[in-house]
């Protein structure tokens, strides 16, 4: 697929291609450093309630894709922090198996030209919502997996917060060239990358478009959520308009605050097109799920039942693939005290839709990103969001 020039952009020197924040010579990403950062708009501000995006983009009316399960994004980490910080889990030797039993990937090996540590103490967790009918299939090469939720974890050195950051799947960025050579090195959909050369140029591609170091990566297989929700007894989440799924059984949901088991939950956050803003509206339901799903982790009914806690970190742990650093014991302990009142969801800012190659493509606004993710990248984004309030709606809003 040939570079394709972002709109409002002037044609690129032969010698450079756009990297989705700055030009970069050369042939190949891994010869820089990253430099400026992306600028993005409030997700807010990317559909008006005709669906169109503001400024004028063309919204692409083509062939409908054959829908496809909506990937979950949980914020794990914070949630078994929650749990096992409590310090209910009885038996560390028992913790400690869970930890040295969750399937691990490297996908940082042989990583060049990475951004710089800016803030010591501060953590950037990519949390990747993954979808394989084959649990072996690869996550370092060209795989069989696919992720549609990617977000951006951030935890800041006092480790009193956790900034989330929702990328759509369609964010129109620079892929990196894969591992192989036989990929990328082209402008393409965020989830492409993913696809092309798993959990390692999925860190490339993040890497290159925030310019934000990724310390941890944790995958999570959609499945496994539905016994995750059940194992703490189900969510309740409040549906903002009635819609019926168009997937089977087809269950109608109806208007209002609603009780939702496993299956319930994973179909409901997976629906988009019955609405105006499609993706827009899935990532604002996942968001609300994971804060549902959050508060229920920690309440008492699921703190002080053995049985019940066991089985959530269980499922948990089950529904997992982290980095060879990543370590639950560490991050429970440091995270003990984070509630669903401290995560700050955000959906990557974006200026409008377009149609790119023939493809429907979400553009992202360069200059108001830029300040986000150096913000992000600078441990400071308790001030940036003091001076920019409101940059999206929170769960439940």
């Amino acid at each position: 697929m040939a570079t394709t020039t972002p709109p409002g952009e002037a044609g690129p020197d032969p010698q450079q291609r756009w990297t989705g924040r700055a030009r970069v010579a050369g042939p190949s990403l891994q010869q820089g450093r990253v430099a400026a950062r992306v600028a993005v708009a409030p997700s807010a501000q990317a559909a008006s309630g005709t669906g169109r995006p503001p400024g004028g983009a063309q919204v692409y009316q083509g062939r409908k894709r054959r829908p496809r399960w909506g990937r979950i994004l949980l914020v794990l980490v914070a949630v078994f922090a929650l749990v096992a910080g409590l310090g209910v889990v009885t038996s560390y030797l028992w913790v400690r198996g869970v930890d040295e039993g969750i399937r691990r990937t490297d996908p940082f090996a042989e990583m060049e030209g990475r951004p710089p540590k800016l803030a010591a103490g501060a953590l950037n967790i990519l949390l990747l919502g993954t979808d394989s009918r084959d649990p072996d299939a690869p996550t370092t090469g060209p795989s069989k997996w696919r992720t549609d939720t990617i977000v951006l974890m951030h935890i800041p050195s006092s480790h009193d917060k956790a900034y989330l950051v929702s990328l759509p799947r369609d964010l129109w960025v620079y892929v990196p060239p894969s591992q192989d050579g036989q990929h990328g090195d082209t402008m393409a959909k965020l989830n492409a990358a993913y696809a092309w050369g798993g959990d390692r140029l999925m860190v490339a591609t993040v890497e290159q478009y925030t310019g934000v170091r990724i310390d941890h990566v944790v995958l999570i297989d959609f499945a496994g959520f539905v016994k995750v929700t059940d194992a703490v007894g189900g969510v309740d989440m409040y549906v903002e308009e009635t819609i019926k799924s168009i997937h089977k059984p087809y269950r109608t949901f109806e208007k209002g605050m609603r009780h939702f088991n496993g299956e319930e939950a994973l179909d409901y956050i997976r629906q988009r097109y019955q609405f105006p803003d499609g993706d827009f509206s899935r990532i604002r339901n996942q968001q609300k799920y994971l804060k549902a799903l959050l508060d229920k982790a920690v309440s008492l009914g699921t703190v002080t039942n053995p049985a019940s806690l066991k089985a959530f970190v269980t499922s948990v742990a089950d529904a997992m693939t982290v980095d060879q650093g990543f370590s639950l014991i560490d991050m429970a302990w440091q995270f003990r005290s984070l509630r669903s009142d401290d995560l700050v969801f955000m959906t990557s800012p974006v200026a409008g839709l377009d149609t790119i190659d023939g493809q429907s493509v979400v553009v992202s606004d360069k200059e108001k990103a830029s300040a986000l993710f150096d913000a992000m990248a600078k441990d400071q984004l308790a001030a940036w969001l003091a001076a920019n309030p409101s940059p999206s709606p929170q769960p439940g809003e």
